[in-house]
């Protein structure tokens, strides 16, 4: 772009160094729904949620706010399986417009919730269905889409993987059906992402939204494949192994061997075949972020900091001696996050810069 040439003209309204302060609206800061809940839950998407346009933060929050509460339902080891798919039944059904009853499930699952965030979010996901019904017919029916999906990634994880510790250690099949669940879970994200924004942001009509849509989708694969690789201690703690067992066993490995110092560093070739996987994903995401017109910088800034921080942990897993034994799991501490934060306020005018920032981070990396 020509603009990333030289001092780049900083239009008006543009994010102060010193915070989020003067990007978010008094609307927002005031919605208890998209501001604390959200915040409490999920400081790192809070982040792109604040900075973006107003037309698009409805719809997008609410329906991270009902994924984050189908993973949760997921994810409570302490409810029976049967049940757990039970109320993510109900909660789709919920979401597609249904009258149901959520009562049950709040009592049932909230209870066993260790923060106070997630009980909190659970007692409210009435509230949120009910504004998803108050949306307007285009973005509601987005909304309902995405997490119909989401809501059948859930339901694979908790069909794939028939247990809740090592004891009942199960893996993925192949690497196609890792591909599929990193697109019910996240790729879909970045697809519902970009059609929200095409439909909210008349500066966006130049793009093709099947293209655009695409490029979406390898976003959200980037950073779930980025999930993946950091979290497969504690899932294999947890009985899940998204290492798929077609390609352990061309290693000459099992699931369960990944439990052992040796499996795991037999395993490395696979982790980094996945490490590439993900790169060619960020890649991609990348392009789309610069594709963004530079006015658009709320929407430019909500994927580069995701896009920075995926990267960053990478780059940490990459380098790390043995990532599939590390005792915590990867991660950017919260100074590096914030330092991110800060520097973007200055490159998010710059194609130039910020594909100097994600190069950097790249060549750790390779």
């Amino acid at each position: 772009m020509a603009g990333d040439r030289g001092a780049p003209r900083v239009p008006r309204g543009a994010p102060s160094v010193g915070g989020l302060g003067a990007i978010r609206g008094p609307q927002f800061q005031q919605d208890d729904l998209l501001g604390d809940v959200l915040k409490r839950v999920s400081r790192s998407f809070y982040l792109s949620l604040a900075i973006l346009p107003r037309g698009v933060r409805e719809p997008v929050g609410l329906a991270y706010l009902l994924a984050r509460a189908t993973d949760t339902v997921a994810d409570t080891r302490l409810v029976p399986r049967v049940e757990r798919i039970a109320h993510l039944e109900a909660l789709r059904r919920a979401y597609r417009g249904e009258p149901i009853d959520l009562a049950p499930l709040a009592g049932a699952v909230a209870q066993h919730q260790t923060h106070a965030a997630e009980r909190h979010l659970l007692h409210r996901v009435g509230d949120a269905v009910d504004r998803i019904a108050a949306l307007p017919a285009d973005d509601r029916a987005r909304v309902r889409a995405v997490l119909e999906t989401i809501t059948d990634g859930q339901l694979f994880d908790l069909t794939t993987f028939p247990g809740d510790d090592a004891a009942a250690l199960a893996a993925i099949r192949t690497f196609d059906e890792l591909d599929q669940y990193t697109y019910l879970v996240a790729g879909c994200v970045g697809e519902f992402w970009t059609t929200i924004h095409i439909a909210h942001r008349p500066r966006l009509a130049r793009w093709d939204p099947t293209a655009a849509s695409r490029r979406g989708v390898r976003f959200g694969k980037a950073l779930q494949l980025t999930n993946v690789l950091r979290d497969v201690p504690t899932d294999l703690a947890h009985g899940r192994c998204y290492l798929p067992a077609g390609d352990l066993t061309k290693l000459g490995l099992t699931p369960r061997d990944l439990l052992t110092p040796d499996g795991g560093r037999r395993a490395r070739p696979l982790v980094h075949r996945l490490i590439g996987v993900a790169l060619g994903h960020y890649e991609v995401a990348w392009r789309y972020t610069l594709d963004i017109p530079r006015r658009e910088f709320r929407m430019r800034l909500a994927c580069a900091w995701p896009l920075m921080i995926g990267l960053g942990t990478l780059a940490a897993l990459a380098e790390h001696p043995d990532p599939l034994a590390a005792k915590a799991p990867v991660k950017l501490s919260r100074a590096a996050v914030r330092s991110i934060v800060v520097r973007s306020a200055f490159t998010v005018w710059s194609n130039a810069a910020l594909g100097r920032d994600a190069a950097r981070l790249r060549a750790r990396i390779h």
